[in-house]
């Protein structure tokens, strides 16, 4: 198939996607990226948000939550080695929603510049965990 291009999607816990996709579109860290079959090489990192991955032959596309990470695009393949990975459709709101009442209080409270960066990354990441799972909702 020459209009799709392999796209694998892995965190170190496990394989989240491997497989032919005709596009991917994922958070770089200067925005977003659309990356089709025969793009430039690259190597960049990720920032949290949705990996889109539009599968071959026509299936529904595949949502996946990603928490930062490394991308490296091939003519012909796309690596995406993530932090954490989860699956659209295994990502829960009321624990998302629940981790970001507890990272804003964690906020509240930190006080050297070193406890604020770690949890203002936390609330970032949980917002963008937060806006996937609308996403993705919306979709359905």
């Amino acid at each position: 198939m020459a209009n799709t291009i392999h796209v694998d999607v892995v965190s170190a816990e496990e394989s989240i996607f491997s497989g032919e996709a005709e596009f991917v579109v994922l958070p770089g860290e200067e925005g977003e990226l659309g990356i089709y079959p025969r793009h430039t090489p690259l190597i960049t990192r990720i920032k949290p948000g949705t990996v889109r991955i539009k599968p071959a032959g026509g299936a529904d596309e595949e949502l996946i939550f990603v928490a930062g990470g490394i991308l490296e695009v091939q003519p012909a393949m796309v690596t995406v080695l993530a932090d954490t990975a989860i699956r659209g459709q295994d990502l829960d709101e009321a624990k998302a929603q629940e981790a970001m009442a507890r990272a804003e209080e964690a906020r509240k409270s930190a006080v050297d510049k070193q406890e604020v960066a770690t949890v203002e990354a936390e609330v970032a990441m949980l917002a963008a965990q937060l806006a996937a799972i609308r996403k993705l909702r919306k979709k359905h």
